[in-house]
């Protein structure tokens, strides 16, 4: 995994083995920030990343002035690799926990202006963490939750939904509050 932009641009970051996850390609990566970096000033926003797994995102968000994140993953190993990157890579303003998403998203932890959702593709948990996040109102006024999705699941378009973006095999879905 690199870190494809920003101060950080080319790092390379190696994850655990055999680990549950899978990063975030490159590609999607690419097209998801060409689509954000549009509406959004990085070095201002506060960023929750969920299912962090490898950190990823977090790291590209880091790289790009994001001073403000929380992520959350719940696999200690993963769990020890972010806090050892986030370590190596100086981002104090970088905040990890080891938890599960649903429960940790029941606590007061205050609003966001991008949460970015990765869930395992196999658990089917797209419709719960949505109305999760948008029952307990945690985006600000022009927030965005970004769900990361396989080509194969289903595009949840309810009242929050904005658009889906496909690259390769996965897919963006985009939620927010209407205006």
């Amino acid at each position: 995994m690199r870190i494809i932009s920003g101060k950080f641009k080319g790092k390379v970051i190696i994850a655990p083995k055999n680990i549950p996850t899978r990063p975030t390609t490159d590609f999607a990566k690419t097209g998801l920030f060409n689509i954000l970096r549009n509406h959004f000033d990085f070095d201002k926003i506060r960023l929750l990343d969920l299912f962090a797994g490898t950190g990823s995102i977090t790291f590209e968000f880091a790289s790009r002035g994001c001073n403000e994140s929380i992520s959350v993953e719940q696999n200690p190993v993963c769990f020890k690799h972010l806090i050892s990157k986030v370590k190596e890579l100086d981002l104090p303003g970088s905040k990890i926990y080891r938890a599960d998403v649903f429960r940790f998203l029941k606590k007061d932890i205050g609003t966001f202006d991008i949460i970015f959702a990765d869930p395992p593709y196999h658990l089917k948990l797209q419709n719960e963490l949505i109305n999760l996040i948008f029952d307990k109102e945690l985006l600000n006024e022009n927030g965005w939750f970004v769900l990361e999705q396989s080509e194969d699941d289903d595009i949840i378009e309810n009242e929050y939904f904005v658009e889906n973006r496909k690259y390769g095999h996965v897919s963006f879905s985009i939620y927010k509050h209407k205006s």
